[in-house]
């Protein structure tokens, strides 16, 4: 089905993560996307749609939607209505529609995260209360704590990362139950971030949608979704918000405007291949970054100065690399050929992710590289 192992030359088109560091010895392992190719499935689809030649103005037909709807009840046991789905580009214009959509005059979240959790609220003049993760039993964990000492009552909004980038955590239900309690207690919306839901790389990790809790967590939740990191196909921009809350819904409508267009017919197109078609793919995908996530693992014990907690889910490694004690290890990586994001935008500039969504034999070079730097201290 998948043929992970093939090597894609993505330096004949243009590629934002093969740009980068064009001209130079440099492999890049940062931003978000996987090197393989897409399923057969989105493939075939987007050929016969192309081949067709026609490409006006397309609404989103119910084969789509209900797609998504079968998806969700397959894969979480989640059962969603169509009038709850809206399309967008991509999550991070979803998060900065959600920002500027819900009241209040600052918005929680958690760091070290994805810089545009920090961003969003930002860009909406609303002050970002930002919490600590901590570590507990070797994965990272929220600190309900501090948050109950940093909530303030002009907080109207908690941004939630599930699962968690870049620390992989897929929360427990547990966990997301003790969060949801939180949100009705100081009266608080909540966005969920989960396009990283379908990367569970652990067997005895499960995604559970928050806003699947119970209804009460529904009306106050977005949840955010996308096949993008799923498939990869992040460059067709899709994905969608589910929002069971009517008045929710109607408020993130009317902030969309006429400024975000829904997606466009190719990506329309790719989704819905995606979701009837390749949850065998995706299995094979999952089996394939589980053993490039042990890879890692194996790298980062056998040295001492890096520590990487525990990992359910994504093609992402959050690596701290505070003991090496130098001024920026993300440019100490970069010196030995290695392009790894660098931790200061997602809050700890002591740390380094590293995108091992690629060809084994990439991520071997990748890691012998990075080995090369630890022994060059």
């Amino acid at each position: 089905m998948g043929s992970f192992d093939e090597i894609v030359d993505r330096t004949k088109t243009p590629s934002e993560k093969w740009d980068k560091y064009k001209g130079t010895d440099v492999i890049p392992a940062w931003v978000a996307d996987m090197d393989f190719k897409s399923p057969p499935c989105v493939i075939d689809a987007l050929q016969k749609r192309v081949h067709e030649g026609v490409f006006g103005y397309t609404a989103i037909d119910d084969e789509t939607y209900d797609a998504i709807i079968a998806f969700l009840k397959r894969h979480y046991n989640w059962e969603i209505k169509k009038e709850w789905l809206l399309f967008t580009h991509g999550v991070v214009s979803s998060m900065n529609i959600t920002c500027l959509s819900v009241d209040g005059k600052s918005v929680m979240t958690t760091t070290p995260i994805y810089p545009h959790f920090i961003k969003a609220p930002k860009y909406a003049n609303k002050e970002v209360l930002a919490i600590a993760m901590k570590e507990e039993n070797n994965r990272w964990v929220l600190d309900y704590e501090a948050m109950e000492r940093a909530i303030t009552p002009t907080c109207k909004l908690f941004m939630l990362c599930n699962p968690y980038n870049p620390a992989g955590t897929v929360f427990t239900c547990k966990e997301l139950e003790r969060l949801g309690e939180f949100c009705l207690k100081h009266d608080l919306t909540i966005c969920s971030d989960e396009i990283h839901a379908d990367l569970l790389l652990n067997p005895m990790a499960k995604h559970i949608p928050i806003a699947s809790l119970n209804d009460t967590l529904a009306q106050r939740s977005i949840t955010l979704m996308a096949p993008s990191k799923t498939f990869n196909i992040a460059g067709l921009q899709a994905s969608f918000a589910i929002i069971p809350n009517a008045e929710l819904r109607k408020n993130f409508k009317k902030t969309m405007g006429s400024m975000v267009g829904g997606i466009n017919l190719l990506g329309i197109t790719a989704l819905k291949a995606a979701y009837l078609e390749g949850d065998a793919w995706l299995s094979e995908l999952r089996v394939y970054l589980a053993e490039n996530l042990k890879m890692v693992q194996d790298f980062v014990s056998k040295n001492p100065k890096l520590k990487l907690l525990d990992q359910e889910a994504t093609f992402l490694a959050w690596i701290d690399a505070s003991a090496l004690h130098v001024k920026s290890p993300y440019a100490f990586f970069l010196d030995h050929g290695v392009g790894l994001s660098d931790g200061e935008p997602f809050g700890d500039k002591n740390c380094v992710r590293l995108n091992f969504g690629t060809q084994k034999s990439v991520l071997k070079e990748i890691l012998n590289r990075m080995q090369k730097a630890m022994d060059s201290l």
